[in-house]
């Protein structure tokens, strides 16, 4: 395990280990998305209970383009890594429309055991630290389009080695 990914919210701190084996190219664009500072200042734009929580999409920097969160990206999109790790509570995926390889910047983190989703998406990673974070992310009142009802910020990710968020 050479980095992690140490995601600071409005409602504390989670840790992502990476699976470069499975996914590669996903890592490195999730890397190479977080050392930019793509991902600071956006926030999870949705929110389904027992299911999952989504960020990474850059027009949540703005609260007044609410209607079209969830169409934002990179300006690029990568090709699909699916693989056989599986959708569980804490494994983090990347979002995508109807098009296998139409993933860029957004990505969720499973709040329940979404395993219907294996194969489809492509996991890449997994809570090591925060499970009380992505609960009370993932347990946060929301309104139609599953957006929460309380801005739930993504301060910032930080690309880091695994001794620094011991």
């Amino acid at each position: 395990m050479s980095e992690v990914a140490q995601i600071t919210t409005t409602e504390g701190e989670m840790v992502i280990e990476f699976w470069p084996e499975v996914a590669p190219k996903t890592v490195e664009n999730f890397k190479t998305l977080a050392q930019k500072g793509f991902y600071d200042g956006t926030c999870f734009h949705r929110v389904i209970k027992g299911f999952m929580i989504q960020g990474g999409d850059p027009l949540t920097k703005d609260a007044s383009k609410e209607d079209l969160w969830g169409t934002g990206g990179p300006g690029y999109q990568i090709k699909a890594e699916f693989n056989d790790r599986s959708h569980l509570r804490g494994v983090v995926s990347m979002a995508r429309s109807n098009h296998p390889d139409s993933a860029g910047s957004q990505f969720f983190i499973c709040h329940g055991d979404p395993t219907f989703l294996d194969h489809q998406y492509t996991t890449f990673g997994k809570l090591i630290k925060g499970g009380d974070v992505l609960e009370k992310i993932g347990t946060t009142p929301t309104h139609p389009q599953d957006r929460p009802d309380k801005r739930m910020g993504i301060i910032s990710i930080k690309i880091v080695p695994p001794d620094a968020v011991k």
